[in-house]
């Protein structure tokens, strides 16, 4: 007896064909959720270093002067060479302070696309079962 294909009972094939799909929208979804989760992330890191750069600039420009007035006003109790030996000293005390936040800073951002790997890794375990 031959069994009737044409009616509301699926095949195995057709079932594995559809699971396959539906596994590959999946696959998709997530892979275009990671990307949007990285271009976003990356878009504000990139934001912030420019204002940092910006903000970084400006205060350069603006310690110049500063530094120039204290080594001509340091120059009226000491030498010239110590007034900005004096100066030098602070400005290296100054980028190295800055240096090493703006590592800390660059630590703590996350591009790392958290909700598109916790998304994965359940869609991972509703699908093993059913393997």
């Amino acid at each position: 007896m031959a069994i009737d294909t044409q009616g509301s009972e699926r095949t195995i094939g057709q079932l594995v064909a559809d699971a396959t799909h539906d596994v590959q929208g999946l696959v998709r979804s997530e892979i275009a959720l990671a990307k949007a989760e990285i271009t976003e992330g990356a878009k504000i890191l990139g934001m912030g270093a420019g204002m940092l750069a910006a903000a970084g600039l400006m205060a350069l420009i603006g310690l110049v002067f500063v530094f120039i007035t204290l080594a001509e006003v340091l120059d009226i109790w000491l030498p010239a060479w110590a007034a900005w030996l004096i100066v030098t000293g602070v400005l290296f005390l100054i980028a190295a302070i800055a240096g090493l936040l703006g590592v800390r800073a660059l630590k703590k951002a996350k591009p790392a696309p958290e909700k598109a790997i916790a998304e994965a890794k359940l869609t991972i375990a509703a699908i093993k079962p059913s393997l």
